[in-house]
């Protein structure tokens, strides 16, 4: 056996033996990676960002004087959460979605976010 297929069989056995969550934001990291986009986990605060990951929830948060609409995006290495102030909804920005996110990283308590980005959906498999 070459040492690529002991890679292979490597690489299927982790598959089999991996927790589905973990397998996922290995996908999602790659993809984000591949397309370019930089990881959240190594983002710092006051960078400007480009993120590639898949929504994982969006809510309308009417507590404030300023109604904002939220929304988490998780790129497969950390989550950011995304705000549109004075929003109480987007078409198309709904948990499971796929986006491409740019903005100025900020720290709202102790949690990296990212005020009204610019964004784009994308499909499902897009890297």
């Amino acid at each position: 056996m070459t040492s690529s297929d002991g890679g292979a069989f490597r690489r299927m056995l982790r598959r089999l033996t991996s927790d589905v969550d973990e397998l996922d934001a290995d996908d999602l990291e790659a993809g984000a990676q591949k397309s370019g986009a930089q990881c959240a986990a190594e983002a710092a605060c006051g960078q400007e960002v480009t993120m590639l990951g898949r929504l994982r929830s969006v809510e309308f948060r009417p507590q404030d004087a300023e109604a904002s609409l939220e929304a988490e995006l998780f790129d497969g290495t950390d989550g950011v959460t995304l705000i549109w102030l004075g929003r109480r909804r987007i078409p198309g920005i709904e948990p499971g979605r796929t986006m491409r996110v740019r903005g100025r990283l900020a720290l709202r308590d102790g949690h990296k976010v990212l005020y009204n980005p610019f964004y784009e959906i994308c499909p499902a498999n897009t890297p």
